[in-house]
Order: C-alpha cells, then structure tokens, then sequence
C-alpha cells in the first residue's frame, strides 16, 4: 500500500490541475461573453477590444465595470440583417411605418441587386441602410484582400441602388463572424464595425413567445438588437415589443443616430432592463 501512495498522489494532483484547467478555461469563456464588443469604432483599439487584456477579464469577472441604469440613455436601435425579401420585408416595412420607428437595415450587396425596388422602398421609407457585405461570407476565413473587397463592393452595390451615408460607414460582419484581422480591415477601410447587444436568435426556428419573451426580459439601455429581415415571427412580435419598449421610457433610434449620441464605451457597457418584470432599476452588463 505504502507503494502506492505516490501513484494516489499524482493523481490527486492530476485531477486537481484538471479541475483548475477547467474552471479557468470557464471563467474565460465567461469574461469573453462580459467583455464581447457592440461596436468597434474606426479609431478603436481594436486588440483591447476584441482580445481583452487579463486585467480587463479580471475587473469584468468581479464586477467592477457596473454602472446604474439611470446612468444610461433609455435609447434602442433595431436593426435587420440580409435581404431584402419579396414577401418578409415589405410586411416589416409596414409594421416599422405603423410603429413609427426608423430602424437600419445591413443588406448583402447581392441580394439589394436582385430587388432592388425593395432596396428602394428601405430608403423610401426612412431607414439606414448600412453594409452586410457583398456574398455574406465567413469573413474571419478570408484573406484581408477578400475581406477588403467584400466590404467595398457591398457598399458600391448598395450605394447604386439606394445611397446612404450608412453604407460607407457602417458595416456588419455575416453570421457575426470576424476576427481581429477582419475589425482592422474594416477600420482601414473606413467603416464601424455594428455588432449588437442582444442577438434574440430569430435567425433559428424561434416561436414567437420565446422571441417576446426573449427581448423584455433581456433589454438594455443603451440597445442596438439583432434581427433579420426573412422572419415572419419577427414581424409578428415587433409592435408588442416596440410598446413594451416605450412603455419603459426607451426611444427608438437608427444605428447612425445612436453613435451620435452615446459614447462606445456606454455602448459597450449597457445596462440591464428587464421590461418583462418591469424592473426597470437592472444592472449594467
């Protein structure tokens, strides 16, 4: 017995080391989810961003980054990718126009070229329409070239049809999909990199119930929320949502006139407002 005590030993130890591997792999994990970035502006350091420093990790997993909700501006952009749609989106168009909300639209370069009357009616109809690339491929796969081109040719594609400030500057990576590679392409080109600060997963098979029930108990403020332009169920949900919204103090607000109005750093660090328990006193993010 007394041979196998350093066998035990060991092994203890290797269990242990495991389990301490583990938990600082989780809490990784979880410092990445505190820290991931809204919005990577063209004069961002973009390494501190999206790569954040142990120190950054530490002070978020400990909560030294909260700031109460009153301390934050109650304003919310919502925001629709890919498209347009022959059938979604004028249904969408029509429940923005009867809301009386001004939304941005990041549309594939691609698919703009092929309704391009749609494309027209966005604009028409007074949103933003900002870049979601040329194809809507993986960028972080690509070489910066390919990003580059992608970038600018979805942007040359939208400004033919309907032309909007937006489109040069405003720019959101598909399927959320960038490295630090891709955000450093995108500021030498000259765009902000548009992510989001609820993304309710409309994207999937979402029932309605779980998309509303989703987006009221996972609000912040600010807001810039990821939707898609192809979801009935995300035409459905949106004038309870857009209610419950105003009902708690929020204010609609493009993408554009959102960064004109609230510093990256509040954007990066919203505060939390569950509006379907009507909690509107949260916690920041």
């Amino acid at each position: 017995m007394a041979r196998r005590a350093p066998q035990v030993l060991a092994a203890i130890v290797l269990v242990a080391l495991a389990a301490a591997g583990y938990a600082s792999w989780r809490l990784w994990l979880k410092s990445d989810d505190l820290l991931r970035p809204v919005v990577v502006l063209r004069g961002a350091d973009a390494a501190a961003l999206v790569a954040p420093p142990l120190g950054a990790r530490v002070a978020a997993l400990l909560g030294r980054s909260r700031v109460p909700a009153a301390a934050r501006p109650k304003l919310v952009a919502l925001t629709f990718d890919d498209g347009p749609y022959p059938v979604t989106t004028p249904l969408l168009l029509q429940v923005l126009h009867d809301a009386d909300v001004a939304a941005t639209f990041f549309l594939i370069g691609r698919d703009a070229e092929q309704y391009p009357g749609l494309t027209r009616a966005i604009a028409q109809s007074g949103h933003e329409i900002a870049d979601h690339t040329l194809t809507h491929p993986d960028l972080d796969r690509l070489p910066d070239a390919a990003v580059a081109g992608e970038l600018r040719d979805g942007a040359v594609s939208l400004e033919r049809i309907a032309p909007d400030s937006a489109e040069r500057r405003l720019f959101r990576p598909p399927h959320g999909r960038y490295s630090l590679a891709t955000i450093r392409v995108a500021q030498a080109s000259g765009f902000d990199t548009i992510l989001w600060s609820d993304d309710p997963g409309d994207w999937r098979a979402v029932p309605v119930t779980a998309l509303r029930d989703h987006l009221l108990s996972r609000a912040t403020a600010p807001e810039i929320v990821l939707l898609h332009s192809g979801r009935q169920a995300t035409v459905a949900v949106l004038p309870e949502v857009i209610a419950a919204y105003r009902r708690a103090g929020f204010r609609f607000v493009t993408v554009g006139e959102l960064l004109r109005r609230v510093p990256a750093d509040q954007l990066n660090h919203p505060a939390k407002l569950p509006l379907a328990q009507g909690n509107l006193a949260g916690e920041s993010r």
